[in-house]
């Protein structure tokens, strides 16, 4: 925890970039790497659906989350990705359970 949910890309790019988006991502959040998850997310177009990052995570400051979206742009923009949707699914601690229990 926290997960990020790619959507769209292919699993070949996303193995390039995913040690950079780990170590940016943990190190604006301030958390250790070895949580960050990565997960590729497979789906079939309906309608017009842009690529999209959806990150779940417990609640930070604006700042951070404005400094998480805005490097995971970058990132993706620099691979010639420059219009996805990027997203956050708040959680919160006390819905979030662990061996049957909430974290708080």
């Amino acid at each position: 925890m926290p997960y990020l949910r790619f959507k769209g890309f292919t699993e070949v790019f996303l193995e390039e970039i995913t040690p950079q988006v780990v170590a940016e991502f943990a190190g604006i959040v301030q958390i250790p790497q070895e949580i960050v998850k990565i997960e590729l997310l497979p789906y079939q177009i309906i309608t017009n659906t842009p690529l999209s990052v959806e990150i779940l995570m417990f609640q930070r400051s604006q700042e951070i989350h404005d400094a998480v979206a805005a490097r995971i742009h970058d990132i993706l923009s620099e691979h010639g990705y420059r219009n996805v949707h990027i997203f956050f699914v708040i959680l919160q601690r006390n819905l979030y359970y662990k061996e049957g229990r909430p974290l708080e």
